[in-house]
């Protein structure tokens, strides 16, 4: 019998992605997993906590105002050596975020305003047809 005798590397992934159902099970779902991931990682806890705000808003935002019938939402998180990176991607391209004052007596539009003092830089990419990736990078503690 001939044996190969194989090295394997073990290192940890420093990034996550993940598809979920447009739906508030997804977007919870979302949130578990990111705050797994993080700990499987050693994200610093101050991180984690604001991190774990900012996938429910998006995810959230995903499942409700970017949901397409049959279509998944895409979860990403990097950690990079300065900042940990998070992405959600849907299929409604044509519906960018934005920044606006709810109505005082409102349930609901304060997602964007928490995710926009939250995070330390955010944005919005178009892409990949037909969606859209919004981002956050919140920075990472120096050793």
């Amino acid at each position: 019998m001939n044996q190969q005798n194989a090295t394997q590397v073990l290192s940890p992934a420093r990034h996550f992605t993940v598809l979920l159902s447009p739906t508030p099970r997804g977007a919870r779902l979302a949130r578990l997993l990111a705050v797994e991931w993080m700990r499987d990682h050693e994200v610093p806890y101050g991180v984690t906590e604001t991190a774990t705000h900012v996938v429910a808003e998006l995810a959230a935002n995903a499942a409700t105002h970017g949901r397409i019938a049959g279509r998944s939402f895409r979860l990403a998180l990097a950690a990079q050596p300065t900042a940990l990176r998070i992405e959600v991607t849907d299929t409604r391209g044509e519906r960018l975020p934005r920044v606006q004052q709810p109505a005082p007596e409102g349930e609901s539009g304060r997602g964007l305003l928490l995710v926009e003092e939250l995070a330390d830089r955010w944005g919005v990419a178009l892409g990949p047809v037909p969606g859209k990736t919004v981002w956050v990078e919140l920075d990472l503690p120096h050793p």
